[in-house]
């Protein structure tokens, strides 16, 4: 996806002056044009104070991994993870895998990435009963491309298409990835956490 290089690699100056001749084009009574899903995702996850990165191949994913435990320091440390798939994707990484939310980190994948506020989707499939605060502070959250979707509407919509059977309980959203500024009523009594997003492309 050429969008999420884009995010990685700035414009150039002449191509910020592009930008100022298009939208200079634009008449002020003309609607604002809509992102796309993937860039609005972007945006709002950045704003929210997430770190992100973008991965076009699993071993891209397994480096970014790495260099996230090497940054952090959490290689012989504990990391929580509900999740047998990942603990075996990773068990080479000389961690030490555990439910208890006493951990350095939290590892899982989610259901959906919700573009219009830049949060993240995740239910009993992901966290079983615990509450957010129960869980570290850092988190790693492996997602696909595939994810993304506009609204949490949509989203809800998914996880019952998904689970006819039986509908995980549990469900709730991440979008504070940063310490909240003093007197942001906005955010409070949420549960900020630290945390890494791994998007691999899938489509």
């Amino acid at each position: 996806m050429s969008l999420f290089r884009n995010f990685l690699n700035p414009k150039s100056k002449s191509d910020k002056g592009q930008d100022k001749v298009e939208n200079s084009d634009r008449s002020k009574y003309m609607p604002d044009v809509k992102l796309p899903t993937d860039e609005r995702f972007m945006l709002n996850f950045k704003n929210n104070g997430g770190k992100f990165l973008y991965c076009e191949s699993n071993e891209e994913l397994i480096e970014a991994f790495e260099n996230i435990m090497l940054e952090n320091d959490w290689y012989e440390k504990q990391a929580c993870c509900f999740d047998q798939s990942l603990r075996d994707k990773f068990s080479d990484q000389n961690l030490e895998f555990t439910n208890s939310g006493e951990a350095d980190f939290f590892l899982s994948t989610c259901e959906y990435l919700i573009a219009n506020d830049g949060s993240i989707l995740i239910s009993s499939n992901q966290i079983k009963e615990k509450k957010l605060k129960e869980l570290p502070y850092n988190f790693v959250i492996l997602a696909s491309t595939s994810k993304l979707v506009d609204i949490i509407g949509e989203g809800l919509r998914g996880i019952k298409f998904k689970n006819k059977d039986r509908i995980p309980s549990n469900i709730t959203t991440i979008k504070n990835f940063e310490n909240n500024k003093e007197g942001d009523f906005m955010s409070y009594g949420s549960s900020t956490k630290n945390l890494y997003l791994l998007l691999l492309e899938d489509l």
